[in-house]
């Protein structure tokens, strides 16, 4: 029996699911993070740029090349393993290490990734990260190496996973330019659920740096907006007073419209894009299963501290923008009938002229023709006096007396046929 015919992208998307498994780690290790993006127009970057980047790296180590269109690398980097991951506007690299160095968040440890190298990156840093793994030294040692490590007012700590590890970052950038991460793992958590925990951290720190730059878009946007939403309050002020001409006003609505609508294309992917970025931090904490450690804020309360807020602004700028110019739309919508009514007021009046004017050259047409039927008249009783003069003299009639006998059906049959010839062309 001939197998039925598998759909040419089945094992593809199939795949896909299983495509970037969670790294195995061990307590005690390490992972250094890095994320990458082009500062514009990350989106519609060249992808074999940024594995040719991954490639050069990879030869430093004498490690294998990924597949050709591949979006994920994972393997081992001298005594290193190097998981490299492309998403739509950025790329990231995660160096884990399977020891701890003697000084905690050493930056030293980020050298692992060559300083040529780095400059030659196709994009510029978006976040970074060292991310320290240990087991679990009990709840008053945690506090004392927290306190340490991390500024106490932004610090979040947290137990996650029912119990399987405790978790502590300030979300600060250290003089060495890093965010610092720590885990304490129990003894009893595994493998898989380590590496669960690193790769989650790394998320959050990632995609709240991108969520990130919706704010900043904002900011850089919002002295224009105030701008346009004076300008366009101003207008549909004089719009409601009638203290312009509604063609100007029309004019310069179209231009603040036209805009508005600039901006909102120009916006409309870093909104849409912050937005899945905000739903995924908040994805990723919620999995944690986070349980507060010993009365700290968890990472949840601090994201709705210092992360929300912002992510509101973005929202409410977006909302904003949209409003003004759905405003200016119906603004121009309405004066653009108030032009029309205008111009059919105009034209009204054009035609109430026209109309005059048609009946006054119709007067005029009419007196005329009045006056072509004595002119043809004229001449037409000068023609029948000479061809009916030789007989009015045999019957004895004078050509005074022929005139005023032939005068009058002249002009008679002149005017029937005038009139004949109007009334056929009407």
């Amino acid at each position: 029996m001939t197998p039925i015919e598998d759909h040419p992208l089945r094992y593809t998307l199939a795949n896909e699911l299983h495509a970037r498994p969670f790294p195995s780690l061990e307590a005690p290790c390490g992972a250094i993070y890095l994320a990458i993006k082009r500062p514009e127009d990350a989106a519609e970057r060249d992808r074999d740029v940024d594995r040719a980047h991954l490639t050069q790296l990879l030869d430093r180590y004498g490690a294998p090349h990924p597949q050709p269109g591949a979006t994920h690398w994972f393997g081992e980097v001298g005594k290193f393993k190097l998981k490299w991951e492309q998403h739509t506007e950025f790329v990231t690299y995660t160096m884990f290490m399977p020891t701890l160095e003697d000084r905690p968040f050493d930056p030293k440890a980020f050298e692992t990734f060559p300083a040529d190298w780095l400059a030659s990156a196709p994009g510029v840093r978006i976040t970074s990260a060292l991310i320290r793994v240990e087991a679990d030294p009990g709840a008053d040692e945690i506090v004392t190496r927290v306190e340490d490590w991390f500024v106490p007012e932004s610090l979040a700590v947290s137990t996650v996973l029912d119990g399987a590890a405790t978790v502590a970052g300030d979300f600060r950038i250290d003089a060495a330019g890093h965010m610092r991460l720590a885990v304490f793992v129990a003894d009893v958590t595994g493998e898989r659920r380590i590496g669960r925990i690193v790769q989650r951290l790394c998320e959050i720190e990632t995609y709240k740096s991108m969520s990130m730059l919706g704010l900043a878009r904002v900011r850089d946007m919002g002295l224009r907006l105030g701008e346009l939403d004076a300008i366009l309050s101003g207008l549909m002020s004089a719009m409601t007073k009638g203290d312009t001409g509604a063609e100007d006003t029309l004019s310069e609505l179209l231009a603040t419209s036209a805009e508005l609508e600039s901006l909102l294309a120009q916006s409309s992917f870093r909104f849409g894009a912050t937005g899945a970025y905000e739903a995924i931090v908040n994805q990723r904490i919620e999995v944690l299963r986070e349980e507060r450690f010993n009365g700290r804020q968890t990472f949840a309360e601090f994201m709705m501290r210092r992360f929300d807020p912002a992510m509101r602004t973005v929202k409410a700028s977006e909302r904003r923008l949209q409003n003004m110019a759905e405003r200016a739309t119906r603004a121009g919508d309405l004066l653009r009938t108030r032009v029309d009514v205008e111009r059919s007021s105009q034209n009204q009046k054009l035609l109430e002229s026209m109309d005059k004017r048609a009946d006054l050259q119709l007067r005029l047409q009419k007196t005329v023709e009045g006056l072509s039927v004595v002119a043809i008249s004229y001449y037409a009783v000068n023609l029948v006096l000479y061809m009916a003069q030789p007989a009015a003299y045999a019957v004895g009639l004078s050509k005074l007396v022929l005139a005023a006998v032939t005068t009058p059906l002249v002009v008679l049959a002149v005017w029937w046929m005038v009139h004949r010839i109007r009334e056929k062309m009407e």
